[in-house]
């Protein structure tokens, strides 16, 4: 059988079984797969265990059934995604159609966004390269004049 031939033939048996592309509930590894939050499935069931997916506050099981209308916590490194399910999908497909499984609470995106701006303001603070010798020998010889105590009076018990 031809690959053209296998597909007619998969079409044809999964329309007879009543299979479709949109179903009333799939499980949440899946989803959150063909939606595009984790790149395999694998990964997507190891953060469902590792408790960084919620439903209603409470930590979901690999095998729960999502439905159109579900509202998910999902938590990838920093940042924490309150979505709403739009569609059911068994299917991975591009980003655009991923994006048009979910809608992102409004509450969530501001919450992000704050989030995102705070750590870029932390990040500022530092300094932007390292100190070369030239500048920890200036670093030192400030430390030493303004110390009252050189590190060798430390080591002197005379000096008290």
């Amino acid at each position: 059988m031809s690959k053209s031939n296998r597909k007619e033939h998969s079409r044809e048996h999964s329309a007879e079984n009543g299979a479709s592309n949109q179903t009333e509930s799939m499980r949440i590894d899946k989803w959150l797969w063909a939606a595009r939050f984790f790149k395999t499935r694998s990964l997507a069931k190891a953060a469902i265990e590792g408790g960084k997916v919620h439903h209603d506050g409470d930590r979901v099981k690999v095998s729960k059934e999502v439905r159109i209308g579900m509202e998910l916590t999902i938590q990838q490194g920093f940042d924490k995604k309150t979505v709403q399910i739009k569609a059911l999908s068994a299917q991975r497909g591009g980003a655009p159609q991923a994006q048009l499984l979910y809608d992102e609470t409004e509450m969530s995106v501001a919450r992000r966004e704050l989030l995102s701006s705070q750590r870029k303001l932390h990040n500022l603070a530092r300094p932007e390269h390292r100190p070369s010798k030239k500048d920890r020998r200036q670093i030192h010889k400030f430390k030493e004049k303004n110390n009252q105590y050189s590190v060798a009076d430390w080591h002197n018990d005379d000096a008290y």
